[in-house]
């Protein structure tokens, strides 16, 4: 069927003839594409095409593979009232066929659009209105700090729990009087009252979004339970009313409020535990660009220092750092030293010294020292700006998802509903004196006993029970999909920082070169040289020394000698705590038996420190990041399991050899930068692994957002966490393996549950229409189809407590 339709695309440097008639000639290739015109003085190619054949985003391919470019704009929004993954696919459906709209791609997962679309032709404000006729909404004015959006969350979060807690509470009656009581006068009078206010208002929004998805012929969980909660609604209301109708049938006039109103319940409840799994919406991109300070302090010529907001800040301006201050741009030191934390670039778990001509990047942490630098990169091009743009982009891509129960929903109303009017026509036809009374009957009990209740909390329940566990062993899982994906994981990749190791270097060795009596003489000159130290390692030390009682010396004289260490007097002895080559400079004897240990410790990725008095090694002490207790048993146990561990460290190569010989990693790479961790980890998905990230800082965000599973360390930075969906939280690596079957056993329940419905569906729905009635004259009566529906929910939900006792075997 031709499907004619007409837009006028916007160009950019499109400053000739020549280029028009390129730009035509591309288009007149595109097959469904009839009449095209290249305006190059207005910059826009009109375009007369079928949607059938071809789309715009096949245009601005071929446009951009020409070289050219059209002047579009991608965003992202927040898309609100989603209950299913064939909720993401209507949004999807209906904004990609709004005129204007080049590409769209709708996450279910964090309810994120991202859309590219041309301004000139359609706004944001048009696209929410699109949203607004099928039941949806999107946000388009929320603040740069994402409060409007947190708010819109809670509110959405608290009105649902509202709403599931009067729906209970009203429930809970009817289903007594159901059982109990349907003897007492009045009893149908009164449950359907109560269920009024359960359907028509707690329970409103199904019946609001099954209309309006219904005007756009599609169907979703929302037309399930509206459909079958109406429907028994409507005939227990008539049996109020005129039950005469069914005595003169000689037949009961069963009521069925009580199912209609369960069914709401157990569908709301359902909502609030989807929502709790995804509540608490990642905050990681605001913290990433809180890492970048609003102001800086430009020096201007004379030496005038201004403080200027960081939007203002220019390539070549100089700025000053002081310490303590996140370094506001990428840039170059022109002046001072210091140390800084570039553990969110590098990984890294020590500062890095920073003198003149050396670079620091934006969002890094300055130590004790300042120092001025000239500015390189500004605003989107820093090295922060682009950790923070690959974040956005594998947090809004779509994930290999599998929902499967929403996509069945969408055949599967059809198909109940042409079942249940086919039987009726069946029961008209061959029911005999009692067609009509069969038919309706048959008609309703299919109707009740296909109420999605039992597909509704097969998925919900088995998750949250799965998360209870995890939560009590130390897991924190925010994210269902990653519970439901993680047993799929064949290839693991760990960062070494903080993850492996403990992250915190300390000091494990001390050798003494002369007695112990003489060392213990000079030791607190040690102590008091490494409390007035700025070097990071001097903490470590401090705290050694602290550990066995030594107390500080008061030194005649300190001086500090870059890159080398410490010099100090006391009581006119000259001491050198520092590298070798201070050592040397200061002519101290370092004997070869000396030299072989300290290579030794240096093979075991240890830093070396030496401690001398005038002439004399008095001692040297190794520090190093210790490597976790349960390290080692961790990983033998992921490859006992099959699954592949890999090691990304920022690390220089002798250390990741040496950590990696220790735990018994056969894969690993050393020097690697966020984005190459990021690419890693793409490489191993190209190869149709399933990636698990593993790490505890900044500098894992970008792939912690870009695995299919992200686990963080509870002891690491708060980005790496808010971007994982897993955080263990005392940082121990055996919960991940603990983790991983955690997820098997849910995803096995998870797969029991849908089992179970539909076979419930599968057999009952027959039955309900009257198959039996022919063999053996069973025909379902509606209130044992009610009762059924209700046991298939029961059992779904026991056998999803289950796992509580699986998981602890």
């Amino acid at each position: 069927m031709k499907t004619n339709n007409n837009i006028n695309i916007p160009l950019l440097n499109v400053h000739s003839e020549h280029c028009a008639l390129i730009i035509d000639g591309g288009l007149s290739k595109i097959k469904g594409v009839y009449t095209h015109k290249v305006e190059f003085n207005n910059e826009i190619a009109k375009v007369e095409f079928d949607s059938a054949q071809t789309s715009v985003l096949e245009m601005v391919k071929t446009i951009r593979d020409l070289g050219y470019e059209v002047a579009s704009e991608k965003r992202m929004f927040t898309i609100t009232g989603m209950s299913c993954a064939s909720c993401a696919n209507s949004s999807e459906t209906i904004l990609a066929s709004q005129n204007g709209v080049i590409n769209v791609s709708v996450n279910y997962a964090n309810a994120i659009a991202t859309i590219e679309y041309f301004p000139q032709i359609i706004s944001p404000q048009d696209m929410k209105a699109a949203l607004q006729a099928i039941g949806y909404d999107m946000l388009i004015d929320e603040s740069k700090d994402g409060e409007h959006e947190d708010s819109v969350h809670s509110k959405n979060y608290s009105e649902l729990r509202n709403k599931t807690i009067w729906a209970v509470a009203l429930s809970i009656p009817i289903v007594i009087i159901g059982m109990f009581f349907m003897d007492i006068s009045f009893a149908n009078q009164i449950m359907m009252v109560l269920s009024m206010p359960v359907l028509f208002w707690f329970g409103r929004n199904f019946f609001i979004n099954a209309y309006k998805q219904t005007k756009h012929k599609q169907a979703n969980m929302d037309t399930l339970v509206a459909l079958s909660t109406g429907i028994a609604f409507i005939f227990s209301t008539f049996n109020t009313f005129f039950p005469e109708f069914w005595h003169s049938r000689g037949l009961h006039p069963h009521v069925y409020f009580e199912a209609a109103s369960v069914v709401i319940a157990f569908i709301l409840l359902g909502k609030v535990l989807e929502e709790r799994a995804k509540s608490n919406t990642s905050s990681a991109i605001k913290k990433l660009i809180g890492l970048q300070p609003k102001t800086v302090i430009v020096i201007h010529e004379g030496g005038h220092e201004m403080e200027t907001p960081i939007s203002k800040v220019k390539i070549g301006d100089i700025l000053l750092v002081k310490p303590g201050d996140k370094i506001p741009v990428d840039g170059q030191l022109i002046e001072g030293n210091s140390f800084v934390d570039e553990s969110m670039i590098s990984g890294e778990s020590l500062p890095v010294e920073k003198n003149k001509e050396d670079k620091v990047f934006a969002g890094t942490i300055n130590q004790k020292g300042s120092f001025k630098i000239k500015a390189l990169k500004v605003g989107g091009d820093t090295v922060l700006a682009q950790i923070i743009k690959m974040v956005q982009e594998a947090q809004g891509s779509k994930a290999p998802m599998q929902k499967t129960v929403d996509k069945i929903a969408g055949i599967f109303v059809p198909i109940v509903l042409s079942i249940s009017i086919l039987s009726f026509i069946v029961w008209m036809i061959f029911g005999g004196t009692n067609a009509v009374t069969q038919a309706l009957l048959s008609m309703v009990t299919v109707l009740v006993i296909a109420c999605p209740c039992a597909l509704g909390l097969a998925t919900p329940t088995a998750i949250m029970v799965g998360i209870g566990k995890g939560a009590e062993k130390g897991i924190l899982i925010k994210d269902a999909e990653s519970l439901e994906l993680a047993h799929k994981v064949n290839a693991i990749v760990l960062d070494k920082t903080g993850t492996i190791t403990e992250g915190k270097p300390v000091v494990t060795d001390i050798l003494n070169f002369v007695s112990q009596q003489k060392f213990a003489e000079h030791i607190g000159v040690l102590m008091a040289v490494e409390m007035q130290s700025a070097h990071p390692l001097a903490f470590a030390v401090v705290e050694k020394l602290k550990s066995i009682k030594i107390e500080p010396a008061k030194l005649d004289k300190i001086e500090t000698v870059i890159g080398k260490g410490v010099k100090a007097i006391y009581d006119t002895d000259v001491y050198h705590v520092g590298n070798i080559t201070l050592m040397q400079e200061a002519d101290v004897d370092v004997w070869e038996a000396d030299k072989v240990k300290a290579s030794k410790l240096r093979g075991e990725a240890k830093t070396i420190i030496y401690f001398s008095v005038n002439t004399q090694l008095l001692a040297i002490m190794a520090i190093a990041d210790k490597v976790k207790d349960t390290s080692v048993s961790a990983i033998r146990t992921l490859e006992t399991n099959g699954i592949e561990v890999y090691m990304l460290t920022g690390d220089n190569m002798q250390t990741a050899k040496a950590i990696a010989e220790q735990v018994g990693i056969k894969h690993y790479e050393a020097q690697v930068l966020p984005s190459n961790k990021a690419e890693f980890i793409k490489q191993l998905q190209s190869q149709g692994k399933v990636v698990a990230m593993v790490g505890d800082g900044i500098n894992d965000s970008q792939a912690l957002a870009q695995a299919d599973v992200s686990i963080a360390m509870g002891k690491g930075s708060d980005i790496a966490i808010d971007v994982a969906k897993m955080t263990i939280i005392s940082s121990d690596l055996m919960l991940i393996p603990q983790a991983i079957k955690l997820s098997k056993l849910t995803v096995s329940t998870i797969k029991q549950n849908l089992f179970w419905a539909f076979i419930y569906n599968i057999i009952g729905i027959p039955i309900a229409a009257g198959v039996l009635y022919p063999i053996n004259g069973f025909l379902l009566n509606p209130m044992i189809a009610g009762a059924a529906m209700a046991l298939s929910s029961v059992s779904v939900v026991s056998n999803s407590l289950l796992l509580k006792i699986k998981s602890t075997k």
